[in-house]
C-alpha cells in the first residue's frame, strides 16, 4: 500500500445558508519520523511473489510435524503462541511454573492503549487520546472478563495511573504513525490461528496488520509495538507471526516491523523463505522441549535472564535472585 501524504481537501462555508467553497486546504505536514515510517512502510514497485511450491513445502513439513507431536502428547490440547515459545526456549523452569498472571496498572496499560489506538483508527474525526482511552476503558469494562474486575475494582489513583500509562502510549502512536487510508486496511489486534491434523494450534493476535491482499502477491506488513526496551525475543516474535500468517493465507507478509514507542524508532526484517524456515525450525525445536519436559519427563535448564522479575518461583531460586542482584541499576 502507499500513503499519500499530498492530498488536498476543500472546506466549504455556510454563510446565510449558501454553501461557498473556499480556498483548498492541504493535510498537516508529516514530522520526520513519520516520513521515516512512510518510507518504511511503503509497498515496492515490484510485486514480490513467493513460489506456490515454497509455501506448500513449508505447510507440509509443519503439518507433518505438529500431527507427529499430537502423538506425542497422547490427545492432550496444546495452543502454541509468542509467549510459550519465549518461556520454553528461556528458562525451562520459569516454562513449568504454574501461571499466577495478575492484571496490575502497567499490564493492562497496554491492553487500554491498542484498543484506544484501535478506536482511533475508525473514529470519526480525530479523537484526542485521552478521549479515546475512556472509552477504551470503558469497552473493556463492558467485556465481563477477568481484566473487566480488574478495571471495575481500581481504586482512583491506580485508574489514574493507568491511564496516564495508556494515553502515553497512545499518544506517541498517532504522532508517530503516517496517515492511513482506509484502502490500506489496517486491522489492529488481529487474532490469527493454525491448526492441522492433531491437537495443536498455533495462535496470535498481531498489534497492526496493515495492507490489501492480491493474488499470490506478498502485501501484508506486519507490525508490533513496544512501550519497553529492545530485546532480541521481538524479531522472534513477529517471525512466528510471519510464519502463522503464511500458514493460515497461504501467502506470506511481506514486512516485519517493530516499533518502539518510546524511542520513536524500529526495526525491520523482510520476510524471506529464510525467515520462515527459521521460524518454524524454532516452533518445532520449542514443542519437542515441551514434550521432552512434560511428557517424557526430562529435568528443566535454568537459564536466568530478564524473565526471573516475573517468575512466580524466584523466591526460591537463588540463580535467579543472583542475576536480578547483578542488574541493580539497570533500567
Amino acid at each position: 500500500f502507499f500513503f499519500s501524504s499530498r492530498r488536498r481537501h476543500t472546506r466549504y462555508i455556510s454563510v446565510t445558508g449558501v454553501q461557498t467553497c473556499a480556498l483548498p486546504i492541504s493535510p498537516p505536514a508529516l514530522t520526520p519520523v513519520q516520513l521515516r515510517l512512510l518510507e518504511v512502510l511503503r509497498r515496492p514497485a515490484e510485486p514480490l511473489v513467493f513460489p506456490e511450491s515454497m509455501v506448500e513445502s513449508l505447510e507440509a513439513d509443519a503439518a507433518a510435524a505438529m500431527e507427529q507431536f499430537s502423538q506425542c502428547l497422547g490427545g492432550v490440547r496444546l495452543p502454541v503462541f509468542k509467549s510459550f515459545l519465549a518461556k520454553v526456549h528461556g528458562c525451562e523452569v520459569r516454562h513449568l511454573a504454574p501461571d499466577d498472571f495478575e492484571w496490575n496498572p502497567a499490564t493492562v496499560a497496554g491492553t487500554v492503549a491498542h484498543k484506544a489506538i484501535e478506536l482511533s483508527l475508525n473514529w470519526p474525526g480525530e479523537p484526542a487520546p485521552s478521549q479515546a482511552v475512556d472509552e477504551a476503558i470503558e469497552r473493556l469494562i463492558d467485556r465481563g472478563d477477568g481484566r473487566a474486575e480488574y478495571l471495575q475494582r481500581l481504586e482512583p489513583g491506580e485508574r489514574a495511573e493507568l491511564r496516564s500509562r495508556a494515553v502515553d502510549r497512545t499518544t506517541k502512536f498517532l504522532q508517530d504513525f503516517p496517515p492511513m487510508p482506509a484502502n490500506s486496511q489496517p486491522v489492529l489486534e488481529s487474532s490469527v490461528r493454525w491448526q492441522p491434523r492433531g491437537t495443536i494450534e498455533f495462535s496470535g493476535k498481531v498489534d497492526l496488520v496493515v495492507g490489501r491482499p492480491e493474488g499470490r502477491e506478498s502485501r501484508l506488513l506486519v507490525v508490533d509495538f513496544k512501550s519497553g526496551s529492545r530485546s532480541p525475543q521481538h524479531r522472534d516474535d513477529l517471525r512466528f507471526y510471519a510464519l502463522l500468517l503464511t500458514l493460515r493465507n497461504k501467502v506470506p507478509p511481506r514486512r516485519l516491523v517493530t516499533h518502539y514507542l518510546d524511542y520513536a524508532d524500529h526495526e525491520i526484517e523482510d520476510v524471506t523463505e529464510g525467515v520462515l524456515r527459521s521460524a518454524l525450525a524454532r516452533t518445532l525445536d520449542g514443542i519437542e522441549r515441551h514434550i521432552e519436559l512434560v511428557v517424557e519427563g526430562r529435568e528443566p535448564v535454568k537459564r536466568p535472564g530478564h524473565g526471573c522479575r516475573w517468575c512466580p518461583v524466584l523466591h526460591e531460586c537463588s540463580e535467579g535472585a543472583a542475576h536480578l542482584r547483578s542488574l541493580e541499576g539497570d533500567d
